[in-house]
């Protein structure tokens, strides 16, 4: 009964609990292929960091294919503060086929060393959850949340006991619907933005540094 209570806590509870002893976390951005998590982590650092870049984006999946941390990131906001390590982590799947990147005209030798390489970035992104402190899911608003992936990935997460906020990205597109993904886990807090257009950050960033400072 108490771990699902604690489950349950608000992100903004989470925050006071786990980060008021030290005002400092490592942090990391989690979710399916093209989400939109190096869009997020390269917001976040041009926000707040004066520029530069985590990670490149593409349209082909697993563009992301090591872990990237970007250390000291210092956020304020509302008169309150928070340190974060981010750690933009490959995206997360229960399968890789090479086929899916000759679609996007690699030949099938490449196709096959890209396939490897999403592979070996999906595990070490699970490893990577021993060493953080917290972990922002961020979901694509505009597709169905309630996948083999999605499932995996939160179900993960709860075993270990890892706080999580989960980010409803791309809400600036047409068919976007934050409230399937708030339908589909309401256990979690979720916050709606669009990494690419900036919209919404500020309430990402008020509820990571809430009452700090």
């Amino acid at each position: 009964m108490g771990v699902l209570r604690g489950l349950k806590l608000s992100f903004g509870t989470w925050i006071n609990k786990l980060f008021s002893r030290k005002r400092k976390a490592r942090i990391g951005l989690y979710g399916p292929p093209n989400a939109g998590k190096t869009t997020l982590a390269n917001r976040i650092v041009k926000d707040w960091c004066g520029g530069g870049i985590v990670g490149s984006v593409s349209a082909i999946p697993h563009e992301t294919r090591r872990a990237v941390r970007q250390e000291g990131v210092l956020i304020n906001s509302n008169g309150s503060s928070i340190e974060l390590d981010i750690v933009d982590t490959p995206g997360m799947a229960t399968k890789i086929d090479f086929k899916e990147f000759m679609a996007f005209g690699m030949d099938e030798t490449e196709a096959k060393k890209r396939a490897k390489e999403a592979t070996e970035g999906v595990i070490e992104a699970i490893k990577w959850l021993d060493n953080l402190d917290g972990v922002l899911l961020i979901m694509d608003a505009t597709e169905d949340p309630y996948t083999q992936v999605n499932v995996t990935v939160i179900g993960n997460m709860e075993a270990r006991k890892l706080p999580l906020l989960i980010v409803a990205n791309k809400i600036d597109l047409p068919k976007s619907s934050p409230s399937r993904i708030k339908a589909a886990f309401p256990q979690h807090s979720m916050v709606s933005i669009s990494a690419l257009e900036g919209s919404n950050l500020e309430e990402l960033y008020e509820a990571i540094a809430a009452n700090f400072g």
